[in-house]
C-alpha cells in the first residue's frame, strides 16, 4: 500500500501531455510510463533480432525500437514485427524512403531525425504513411546531427537549439494535420540534455520521450543516465524513457525499471534493499544477494525483500519489506515476514528458504490483486 498520502515529499506530480499510442502501448497522460530499448542486431538477421526483442519483452520492456537502415531490414521488419511480443518502433536515419518502407511493415511508431531525413516535402511523405499505416512519429532531436541553419545561428549544439529543432518538426506535423506525435531532445552531456528537456516540456504537451544518447558503459551510463533521467523524472518529465548503453539491451530494461522503480513511478518485480556489508555481518551478504537477484529476477510481481547483514538496521528495514532476513549469530539470522519477525533459519539454508518465501508471497499479492480487479 502507498503511503505517499501521509508523505507529500514522496510525490511526483507528472507534467501532463496528450496521450497517443505506440501500438497497443498507451503513452503520455496517465499511462504508466513506458520502458523502451533498441535491439543491437543486424536487423536482417531476423531470427537474432526477435530473440532480443523477445528477451528484452520478458525483462518488461514495454517497447522496442529496431534500426532500419536498408531496403533489406525493411523487408526483415515485417516478419520481426509479426513475431514481436510489443511494439516495434523504426529507428529512421537519412533515407525517407525507410520511414514509408517500416510503416507499411507494420511499424508501431517511426523515430526519424529532423536533422538527417531531408527536405520538408520528404518528411510530409512519411507523415502520409504513417497516417495511412496507423503509425505514431517520434521526432528524435540529436544535440550531434542538428540542422545546419540551427548550428549557424546558435554557434554550436545548446538547449534553445535543440528546443527550436524539436518545434520546426512539431509544426510540420501539425502543419499536415498529424497529432500522433511524441519528441526527444538528447545529448551525451548530462546538462544539455536536461536543459532540453526542462525548454521542451514548457513549450508543448506532446509526450516526452527521456534518454541521455551515448552514455556509456553498463557503469558509467547506468550513473549517467540514473543522474540525468531521474532528476526529470522527479520534475514530472517524463513518459517513456530509454537508458542508452554499451551493454546488452536487457541491461538497459533492468536500468530503467530500477531508476523508475527507485521514484516510486513503476513497480515491476522484487525490490532487494540489501546492506553494503560489514564486520559485524552475520553472513556474506554480497554473495546472497548475487544469488538471489539472479534466482528471483523472473518474478514480475512487485514486492519487496531486506538482506541485512546485522541487527543494527536490520530489524528495521524488516518491518518495511514483505519479506526480510536479518543476520544474527552462531550461524543463523531471523526471517520477517509482512514486517514481523516470524521464524530463525541457518545461514546455509537461508538463500533457499528466502526464495521460496518470495514466491509464496508473490502468489499470495498476485491472488489478491486478480481477486480485487
Amino acid at each position: 500500500m502507498s503511503l505517499n498520502h501521509v508523505r507529500p515529499w514522496k510525490n511526483i506530480y507528472r507534467r501532463k501531455s496528450r496521450q497517443i499510442m505506440v501500438g497497443n502501448v498507451p503513452v503520455g497522460g496517465d499511462a504508466p510510463i513506458a520502458v523502451q530499448t533498441m535491439t543491437n542486431t543486424l536487423t536482417t538477421d531476423v531470427a537474432a533480432t526477435v530473440a532480443q526483442v523477445q528477451a528484452a519483452a520478458e525483462a518488461g520492456a514495454d517497447i522496442v525500437r529496431v534500426s532500419v537502415p536498408d531496403e533489406a531490414s525493411s523487408k526483415a521488419l515485417k516478419e520481426i514485427v509479426r513475431e514481436s511480443p510489443v511494439p516495434i518502433v523504426a529507428d529512421i536515419h537519412f533515407h525517407y524512403r525507410r520511414g514509408i518502407e517500416a510503416a507499411e511493415a507494420g511499424a508501431a511508431c517511426l523515430r526519424i531525425n529532423p536533422g538527417n531525413i531531408g527536405s520538408e516535402d520528404r518528411v510530409k511523405e512519411v507523415i502520409q504513411a504513417a497516417r495511412d499505416h496507423n503509425c505514431s512519429i517520434r521526432i528524435g532531436v540529436n544535440a550531434g546531427s542538428l540542422e545546419k541553419h540551427l548550428l549557424e545561428k546558435y554557434g554550436e549544439p545548446c538547449p534553445d537549439a535543440m528546443v527550436e529543432s524539436g518545434l520546426e518538426h512539431i509544426r510540420i506535423l501539425q502543419d499536415n494535420d498529424f497529432h500522433e506525435y511524441k519528441i526527444s531532445v538528447k545529448a551525451s552531456d548530462v546538462f544539455l540534455s536536461a536543459a532540453a528537456y526542462q525548454g521542451i516540456a514548457e513549450a508543448t504537451d506532446a509526450p516526452i520521450h527521456l534518454g541521455i544518447t551515448e552514455a556509456g558503459g553498463l557503469v558509467s551510463g547506468t550513473i549517467k543516465s540514473a543522474i540525468g533521467l531521474g532528476n526529470l523524472l522527479w520534475m514530472g518529465i517524463g513518459d517513456t524513457i530509454r537508458v542508452s548503453l554499451s551493454a546488452d539491451p536487457v541491461e538497459e530494461v533492468k536500468v530503467g525499471y530500477e531508476i523508475l522503480k527507485s521514484l516510486g513511478l513503476r513497480h515491476r518485480g522484487v525490490n532487494i534493499i540489501s546492506c553494503p556489508s560489514c564486520a559485524r555481518q552475520g553472513f556474506d551478504v554480497i554473495k546472497t544477494v548475487e544469488a538471489l537477484e539472479q534466482r528471483l529476477e523472473h518474478i514480475k510481481t512487485p514486492m519487496s525483500l531486506s538482506i541485512i547483514g546485522c541487527v543494527v538496521n536490520g530489524p528495521g528495514e524488516a518491518l518495511m519489506t514483505d519479506v526480510g532476513f536479518t543476520g544474527g549469530g552462531a550461524g543463523s539470522g531471523m526471517v520477517y515476514l509482512a514486517g514481523k519477525a516470524s521464524h530463525k533459519m541457518s545461514n546455509d539454508q537461508m538463500i533457499e528458504h528466502i526464495v521460496e518465501e518470495v514466491k509464496k508471497k508473490a502468489a499470495e499479492l498476485d491472488a489478491t490483486r486478480e481477486a480485487a480487479e
